[in-house]
């Protein structure tokens, strides 16, 4: 384990991969049910034009609580699950790019900014899709008209929620292949990837610096873990807020069918001005927040009850 600033780095070379895996999809899911709700609103705040549907994050959960229940905070979650897989892709490709990268650099900034973003596009490869289809469900209440691609109303109860749901998706993507082929799924590519490669990148350089610096003030009993759990927010917030203009033009791609980023981005500033690119900034950072404790938390413990048997004596907080 590497010791820096006085805490210890966990490297991939020290897990058991076993415990490591299984362990990390349960993580992945319950922070995927936890902040799910914040995604969707952010989702309709950035693609609806100026104050159309909702004024603000609060705003937008109240009404669609009332008008369509806890169902509706959740619409497109099953197909969102599929990231599970990109999820484990992107721990094992900034664990092993780190590990790489320890051969070439001391520097955990500089691991960290290269994991992060390599990471981030192997990830990304496998979640456009897949956002691309949940993104479509997540606008069929009340942001419909905002979206090209309309599902079939269909009758549901508690007992065939599931065929529901699936047949949703099921008319989301014949009609985006019969629109638009296979390259219809990874509309929005390239600003995803403009999106969240310097979110990553930024994200886990500001994680270590936040980290370090809390736990130089941080008073001689302050728990580690403490000092974890308020470094990922801070990293999240500072990322977040950098890289939103970003987020909004690829929301307004993926769901309003565009192809060109530049374009979308000058339409986008010539409507709203500046604000626009704050759109959903507030969902965004509340649903990047609580993720970062769960991931930083629930990852560094993932990490430590993952450690081969050899090194467990070693596992500290």
């Amino acid at each position: 384990m590497q010791q820096k600033g006085g805490i210890q780095i966990i490297e991939w070379e020290d897990l058991d991969k076993r415990k490591f895996y299984s362990l990390g999809v349960f993580m992945t899911m319950t922070t995927r049910l936890t902040v799910y709700p914040a995604s969707l609103i952010r989702t309709l705040l950035q693609v609806q034009k100026g104050k159309a549907l909702y004024s603000g994050t609060l705003d937008a959960f109240c009404k669609i609580l009332h008008t369509e229940g806890l169902r509706g905070l959740y619409r497109g979650f099953m197909v969102s699950t599929f990231t599970l897989v990109s999820g484990q892709a992107y721990i094992t490709t900034y664990e092993l790019v780190r590990k790489y990268a320890s051969q070439h650099t001391p520097s955990n900034t500089v691991k960290s900014l290269v994991a992060g973003g390599a990471a981030s596009l192997v990830a990304q490869t496998i979640t456009v899709p897949i956002d691309v289809v949940s993104q479509q469900l997540m606008m069929q209440g009340q942001g419909g008209h905002l979206t090209r691609f309309k599902v079939k109303p269909r009758r549901t109860s508690s007992t065939n929620w599931r065929r529901f749901t699936f047949g949703q998706t099921r008319d989301i993507v014949v009609q985006i292949f019969a629109a638009d082929g296979f390259r219809g799924f990874y509309r929005g590519y390239v600003a995803s990837l403009l999106t969240y490669i310097p979110n990553s990148a930024l994200w886990w350089p500001f994680y270590h610096f936040y980290t370090e610096q809390l736990s130089r003030v941080a008073p001689g009993g302050c728990p580690h873990l403490l000092v974890l759990a308020v470094a990922g927010p801070m990293a999240a917030a500072t990322a977040s807020t950098i890289t939103n203009p970003m987020d909004v033009v690829r929301a307004r791609v993926q769901v309003e069918g565009r192809s060109s980023v530049s374009e979308t981005f000058k339409q986008l500033l010539a409507e709203e001005g500046p604000r626009g690119m704050t759109k959903g900034l507030s969902a965004r950072v509340i649903s990047a927040m609580p993720t970062s404790v769960l991931i930083v938390v629930g990852y560094e413990s993932l990490k430590r009850l993952s450690l081969r048997a050899d090194l467990v004596e070693s596992r500290h907080w």
